[in-house]
């Protein structure tokens, strides 16, 4: 007999996230100011009728303090992850069992210096970099390891500028 547990018949956040690439073909990541250690690229919900560009832009101002850039490619399909079980209950209010990422890249047409992590009153990363799109598996934590990998694949041919 399959039962189905509290957290299966949650639904899944609907989300973005940003893979920010610079001139050099590098994507920004932030350190998460509540995971030490933890370096994530920009993402996050999707509010209630919010087209994709328009969250896209909202979400880097957010987190990174510049809407400077362009959206350059849009993933054909949408990437779920769930939480692991202790964060389950914890995030979003308990609401959702993961996310349902729309992945974007974007080219950043600012400079480096357009970079403002404590401009929202809500910071989310203590300090940044620009890695190869490869190198963020290495960085990400665990949990969001498939989901990156994907990524990777979905924009691994972004040219430079």
């Amino acid at each position: 007999m399959n039962r189905i547990t509290k957290t299966e018949s949650l639904p899944y956040r609907p989300c973005v996230g940003i893979a920010l690439f610079n001139r050099q073909g590098l994507v920004f990541v932030g350190e998460r100011i509540d995971t030490p250690g933890a370096w994530q690229m920009p993402q996050g919900g999707m509010e209630e009728g919010e087209d994709i560009a328009k969250a896209v832009l909202r979400e880097l101002k957010e987190e990174v303090g510049t809407d400077k850039a362009e959206i350059i490619k849009v993933a054909p399909e949408k990437i779920r992850y769930d939480l692991p079980a202790d964060l389950q209950g914890t995030l979003w209010g308990g609401r959702y069992r993961g996310q349902e990422q729309t992945w974007v890249a974007a080219r950043f047409l600012g400079h480096d210096e357009d970079i403002v992590l404590d401009g929202d009153d809500h910071p989310e990363f203590s300090r940044w970099q620009w890695v190869p799109l490869e190198k963020t598996l290495d960085l990400i934590v665990p949990f969001k390891r498939e989901t990156y990998r994907k990524v990777i694949d979905l924009f691994k041919d972004i040219p430079t500028d």
